[in-house]
């Protein structure tokens, strides 16, 4: 079994943070990322509110150059998935892939995954229409007529990107006011080819062999309309991707790690960052600290094992 000072589990911009400051302190270090690093930054078109890129970046852009900021360290990396952990007195093992790897202290950055909701025919139709993801799939929908259901910024942001590609956007959001930025709405409202359905919930994503349209309730005036499109893109928040992690690590009532201000679990040398934490702002900016930070508290801990 191959033993390090730490493991960081998930290359989003968390653990690609944590990772560099934790290799620039030299210790014996792995990464360990099933994907291309970058986790749900390189799902984004653009990002407008990372500092430093007044005119916006390309998700994978930012990626990229989060991942290249670590090529010059040495680091172990592995690329299969987590399936288990267990914790220890002063000695923490992870499954990767079929091999059992050891740690002094872990951080966990495995990130959030998409919400599903639920609807009848979105899981029939997952791939043939229905998305979660504007840019892995917009392109399929040119000049075509879509649906986006949620009102945070995702929805919002990804509405904009698609008005580039698709003829309409129905934008559909069960509450009369969006909880996504002022500004982000105000392009919005001003995009000819985006029209608001407020107070509205889809009750069913209509198709046999591929998305044909959604049925759609006003829950004002309890109007049922069926809106002929052919992709429905999904935005309603984020879920924990914490399966294989153990249950006495605390979690919150929805499954996100509970931490204190400096990254650390209730179960001493480990440490959390990023989405898979319990808190209210999930941004690349958040992720970047919590990723510091948590590779700061842990370099910590490290030096009381040695005193």
């Amino acid at each position: 079994m191959k033993e390090y000072d730490a493991l960081v589990l998930g290359g989003g911009p968390a653990g690609l943070t944590a990772a560099l400051y934790l290799a620039r302190s030299e210790v014996s270090l792995a990464l360990v990322e099933k994907l291309s690093p970058g986790g749900q930054t390189l799902m984004t078109h653009m990002i407008e509110n990372y500092p430093g890129f007044p005119e916006g970046v390309e998700g994978w852009r930012l990626a990229d150059l989060f991942a290249r900021h670590l090529d010059k360290y040495d680091l172990a990396r592995y690329g299969d998935e987590v399936s288990a952990v267990e914790t220890g007195e002063g000695l923490h093992k992870v499954k990767v892939g079929q091999e059992w790897l050891a740690a002094k202290t872990l951080i966990v950055c495995s990130g959030a995954q998409y919400r599903r909701l639920g609807l009848p025919g979105e899981k029939e139709l997952l791939g043939r229409g229905v998305s979660y993801c504007a840019l892995c799939d917009g392109n399929f929908f040119k000049g075509q007529d879509i649906a986006v259901i949620g009102g945070g910024n995702s929805a919002l942001e990804e509405s904009l990107y698609l008005a580039k590609l698709v003829n309409k956007i129905h934008l559909i959001h069960r509450r009369d006011v969006f909880r996504g930025q002022k500004c982000i709405q105000n392009k919005c409202e001003i995009n000819p080819k985006i029209v608001f359905h407020r107070s509205s919930v889809v009750k069913r994503i209509a198709g046999d062999k591929a998305v044909e349209g959604v049925l759609v309730e006003n829950l004002t005036t309890k109007e049922e309309t069926r809106l002929d499109v052919s992709g429905v893109f999904i935005f309603a928040g984020t879920e924990p991707q914490g399966d294989f992690l153990p249950k006495e690590l605390e979690k919150d009532s929805a499954g996100f790690l509970v931490t204190d201000l400096e990254m650390r679990t209730n179960i001493k040398g480990v440490f959390a960052a990023g989405d898979i934490r319990s808190k209210a702002c999930r941004q690349v900016a958040t992720a970047v600290g919590d990723g510091a930070t948590a590779a700061t508290a842990a370099h910590a801990y490290l030096e009381t094992l040695h005193a």
